[in-house]
């Protein structure tokens, strides 16, 4: 059966086709129907199902004689080390972990937020929750302590589990004291804390609260898979949105469990037993999907890789780690291979390995451009997919389902719908477009399996943030076209959120930061086109009236504010102090324009404006800002 067949099969029996789909995870309690239409248009499926996501990522493998297999393979160019992992080894460890978790209290519906940099015991943590019934919540580990007290406060757990420290190329982050200014900073306290110690940093306990990952865990008895509903939350995971009110995407069981398992052969067309790399981060979304779940649910080899694509220890770590394990199917961002590109644009480094294990190349998290996606076929000699999807689907909206069917490229296009999302490009009025028109980005409703359900304890907030401006839609935020042949592709996003390397980062957010500093009295933040990151942000600061302060001074400390309050994951670097932003007449900032005039793109003053002379200042405050940082 190829594609379309596919895609009509779904379109024609959803019911009958996501059923079947469910017989590839194991259930405690069989679901009687997928979908769960009761509360409509808050879909929900598999709802009467009773299963768990750790069963069926480690122990049935075991039961199934696997356990030998590897599970994770650990590689750290940043620390020299490596490590690998059985699927019994992981099952081991994960039991014992949920076992000393559970002794402590933690149990089904708790919380649990995870503080961890690239180390398999992240993984082992969230699967010990999993195993559990608890909900974990994980924090990207660049995230300073203002964002990771915000999380606490909203998800409230009953227990934090952090690694001591995290490690970039050239030095290394101590985690804990972030750790213990957010407890400082928060309304809700954890009853407890577990701390991985790693050898480059070795963090101060608190007595009482804190304890030693190793100690911790010292006659634990072996936890047992907890059963829980389809519907129960596995994981809450916190999207783009301003530090006083994070916005938690839930992820439902039993959907996500049958999504993914559906994806790893049909669209990474990946074997049980096949290395499946996915270099990215456990914070993120698609860590979560690609690097613990996914494979590990289908019975691959996953990959957890401490590194970055150039300088550890140079641009051709990508290449050794696929030659070395044997990656079949690699997934990254393209600002990873665009990195590669600028230092070694004539890949001297990948011919010095062999990368005949290598079948497939999978792009996403921002927009793949052409140039780097035929740089990269050129030099692989394989099919370099992009896709695309969201946080909040937790799986891919459109991508090229290779495991069914390897469709023709068309750069600039992450390919066709997957099944069970019905993607239309709206007009303001809501009615579809007719092809190749621009246009909103929307799903038709229901969504599919292991999509969001809500937002953590604001089921209001989701239904006005993505079902209300077109109803029967899930509103995607993104604007686009399709094709005469189906073929999407995403043009711009709608919102504030910008993409740098990959990360989804809120303007909003530093916004809000910025205000924050006694000089400000108002402020922009735009994304501005960067040729390695994607984008990268730009801030504008009008100062208060009759400060005379030195600017460079004051642009210096909120670009210190936006990394204390944010963390370098932001890579928030350039701001100019200029006299007033380009608003319309109701007071709304002109952030489209300003960002067009950044790019150097063709722009015009909109009817609207208050004042287009502002315009001009504003072009030549980006002009002496860009070459104040060339200087």
């Amino acid at each position: 059966m190829g594609y379309r067949e596919l895609y009509e099969s779904w379109k024609s029996d959803p019911e009958g086709f996501w059923m079947e789909a469910a017989q590839a995870v194991e259930w405690s309690r069989p679901p009687s129907r997928a979908l769960d239409d009761s509360r409509a248009p808050l879909y929900g499926w598999y709802a009467d199902g009773e299963c768990n996501v750790c069963h069926n990522a480690l122990d049935r493998h075991v039961a199934a004689g696997h356990g030998d297999r590897k599970a994770i393979i650990y590689d750290s160019p940043i620390t020299g080390a490596k490590s690998t992992l059985t699927y019994a080894e992981t099952l081991d460890r994960v039991s014992r972990l949920a076992g000393a978790l559970a002794a402590q209290g933690v149990g089904k519906g708790d919380r649990v937020v995870i503080y961890m940099p690239m180390i398999p015991e992240a993984l082992v943590a969230m699967l010990a929750c999993a195993r559990l019934g608890a909900t974990h919540s994980v924090v990207f580990g660049g995230f300073a302590a203002p964002e990771l007290a915000v999380r606490i406060d909203d998800a409230q757990p009953k227990a934090l589990i952090a690694s001591s420290c995290g490690i970039e190329p050239g030095r290394v982050i101590a985690y804990k004291p972030m750790v213990d200014q957010a407890i400082e900073m928060c309304r809700h306290k954890p009853e407890f804390c577990v701390i991985f110690q790693r050898e480059q940093v070795e963090a101060s306990l608190v007595e009482g609260r804190d304890h030693e990952w190793h100690a911790f865990q010292e006659g634990a008895e072996p936890a047992p898979c907890t059963p829980v509903g389809g519907m129960d939350p596995l994981y809450i995971l916190y999207t783009s949105g301003t530090t006083g009110q994070p916005k938690g995407v839930v992820r439902p069981s039993g959907g996500y469990m049958v999504a993914l398992a559906w994806t790893m052969r049909a669209i990474y067309d990946v074997e049980p037993g096949d290395v499946f790399w996915t270099a990215s981060d456990v914070g993120w979304v698609v860590g979560h999907s690609y690097i613990c779940y996914a494979p590990l649910l289908h019975g691959a080899t996953t990959i957890v890789f401490e590194g970055k694509p150039v300088g550890t220890p140079d641009a051709g770590t990508f290449w050794r780690v696929i030659a070395e394990y044997g990656v079949k199917s690699f997934f990254t961002a393209p600002t990873a291979f665009r990195a590669i590109k600028r230092e070694d644009s004539d890949a001297e480094f990948l011919r010095k390995y062999d990368l005949s294990s290598l079948r497939l190349l999978f792009l996403a998290g921002e927009r793949a451009d052409p140039d780097t996606i035929e740089w990269a076929q050129r030099h692989l000699k394989v099919p370099v997919i992009d896709h695309w999807w969201q946080t909040e689907t937790g799986w891919a909206i459109a991508a090229n389902p290779a495991g069914i069917e390897l469709m023709p490229i068309k750069l600039g296009s992450p390919t066709v719908a997957m099944p069970g999302y019905d993607v239309q490009i709206l007009g303001e009025d809501g009615k579809p477009l007719p092809p190749n028109t621009l246009g909103a980005v929307a799903i038709k409703l229901p969504l599919p399996p292991g999509t969001l359900p809500t937002l953590w304890n604001a089921e209001e907030r989701f239904r006005k943030a993505y079902l209300t401006t077109f109803p029967g839609y899930y509103e995607t935020g993104d604007a686009g076209i399709i094709d005469d042949d189906g073929y999407i592709a995403i043009m711009a996003r709608t919102d504030d959120v910008i993409n740098v390397a990959g990360h989804r980062l809120s303007t909003g957010a530093m916004e809000e930061v910025l205000a924050s500093h006694p000089d400000v009295a108002e402020c922009a933040v735009i994304g501005i086109a960067d040729p390695l990151k994607g984008q990268l942000p730009m801030g504008f600061l009008c100062l208060n009236r009759g400060c005379e302060r030195d600017h460079d001074e004051i642009v210096r400390e909120c670009v210190k504010l936006v990394r204390e309050r944010i963390g370098p994951v932001a890579a928030f670097k350039d701001a100019c102090v200029v006299d007033r932003l380009p608003k319309t007449r109701s007071g709304k900032i002109l952030r489209g324009v300003m960002v067009k005039i950044a790019d150097g793109q063709d722009w015009k003053a909109p009817g609207t404006i208050d004042d287009p002379a502002i315009l001009d200042e504003i072009s030549q405050s980006i002009a002496g800002a860009r070459g104040g940082r060339k200087a």
